[in-house]
């Protein structure tokens, strides 16, 4: 069993390996191995040795540049070997150099990556080294070049788009596991309804764990040649060759333990019938504090607060959230806020494991999961409320819900997981998939 799991391990290594020194080739090779490129302006959030590399996915159109439509940003300490992945959905509103506000992905049509590096640099104020941009649509003959790649379709999932400038885009896929082609695959990656850039995200990360599983498979070794070609074609990136060879080795050893990843807190909300994904400025931070190691408090927090503060003053009138319009005060407040101004703010104090309530879902199949992750949650402090078997033994990813203010203290985990927001404060529910096998 060891044996086969270390070839499959070395496979997966070859395949990134020989994918990634084929998008390198275009560029120069320099020494140095993977570290911080980006200048570190004076109070952002930065630790020793984290990098940051941001992750696009670009849909671009004939006689058009194209917009961002997947925006994840990796955090990867070469020193610790550790991993992190957060995606930021592309509805965020945020300000973008000389555009005032607008949608985050509207940033690579105003100026490229470097526009969309800045912006994101100021939404989580620490600094990004390196980017890799993905061609979706060439994305599209990978998946071919692979033979496709197998989903478990959670729901019926049906839209048209007669004014899609292809021509005409029709989702229409049905639940269950199912063999996917580039092009289906795609339309479920792309697909979007009541749940917008949540579902969306979600299904990103379902994709690329499915498509890593497939390249991990013996059978894709002949399948080489064409994969590299694919690409080269449809990856561009400022890595160097010392740079990527150096990434893939920390994201192999991250592999064996599980990586984060987590998707950008916040709200969604309406404008003038438009839909915006409105980020909660502190509880990022927080967590691009927890991936750089360093403390979220003094100069830092400050920061933090007064862009936060000033985030929301720019707010206009009209903005709706849940139903109900966000009304500010003359100082940008909301009427909430200028109520809470009467008395004095105290500090909150970071969530603490041992007051967090944890709820063990086992919904895996797999024998004695359920009491392992209980083991392993109760010696990082929490407290285990329950262990329990879900209605289903066959969901494929392990998911950790927890509240906002304490998903930083689910990083790290020896097992892969998605970690979300959405469960009450002072609890959480991890809910046990089949990806817990790869632990």
């Amino acid at each position: 069993m060891q044996q086969k799991r270390s070839y499959r391990r070395v496979v997966l290594l070859g395949i990134i390996l020989s994918a990634l020194l084929a998008a390198a080739l275009a560029y120069h090779f320099v020494g140095g191995g993977l570290g911080r490129r980006a200048p570190v302006e004076q109070g952002m959030i930065a630790g020793a040795s984290e990098v940051h590399v941001m992750i696009m996915g670009v849909d671009q159109r004939k006689d058009d540049v194209g917009r961002s439509d997947t925006l994840m940003i990796a955090t990867v300490d070469p020193e610790k070997e550790t991993a992190a992945l957060l995606s930021i959905p592309r509805d965020t509103r945020v300000a973008i150099e000389g555009n005032g506000y607008d949608k985050i992905n509207a940033a690579y049509a105003y100026g490229g990556h470097e526009l969309t590096k800045k912006a994101v640099e100021q939404l989580l104020d620490v600094p990004v080294d390196y980017y890799v941009i993905i061609d979706i649509r060439a994305f599209e003959r990978i998946i071919d070049a692979l033979d496709g790649i197998d989903i478990d379709v959670e729901k019926r999932m049906y839209y048209e788009d007669p004014w899609d400038d292809d021509g005409g885009l029709v989702i229409d896929i049905y639940p269950g596991m199912q063999h996917m082609t580039g092009r289906k695959a795609i339309q479920y990656v792309r697909y979007r309804d009541m749940e917008g850039d949540i579902g969306r995200i979600r299904r990103q990360q379902k994709f690329m764990r499915a498509v890593l599983e497939k390249a991990a498979s013996p059978g894709i070794l002949p399948k080489l040649p064409q994969i590299i070609e694919e690409v080269r074609e449809s990856v561009k990136t400022d890595m160097s060759l010392s740079n990527m060879l150096d990434f893939v080795q920390v994201i192999k050893k991250v592999q064996e333990t599980g990586m984060a990843s987590a998707m950008a807190p916040g709200n969604p909300a309406w404008y003038k019938g438009v839909s915006y994904w409105l980020p909660d400025i502190m509880k990022l931070r927080e967590m691009a504090a927890a991936a750089a190691g360093v403390p979220f408090e003094g100069e830092t927090q400050k920061r933090a607060e007064a862009d936060a503060a000033q985030y929301k003053k720019d707010l206009p009138e009209g903005f709706r959230l849940d139903g109900a319009e966000i009304l500010t005060d003359a100082a940008g407040g909301t009427e909430q806020d200028a109520a809470k101004k009467e008395a004095p703010k105290e500090p909150v104090a970071p969530a603490k494991p041992q007051e967090i309530k944890v709820r063990v879902v086992n919904s895996s199949g797999i024998t004695g999961a359920g009491a392992e992750v209980a083991a392993v949650l109760g010696q990082k402090g929490f407290f285990i409320q329950s262990v329990e078997t879900g209605s289903r033994s066959d969901r494929s990813e392990t998911t950790i819900t927890a509240s906002g203010n304490s998903m930083n203290l689910f990083y790290g985990m020896p097992f892969p997981c998605i970690i979300m927001d959405g469960a009450p404060k002072g609890e959480a529910v991890v809910n046990i998939g089949r990806d817990y096998l790869k632990r």
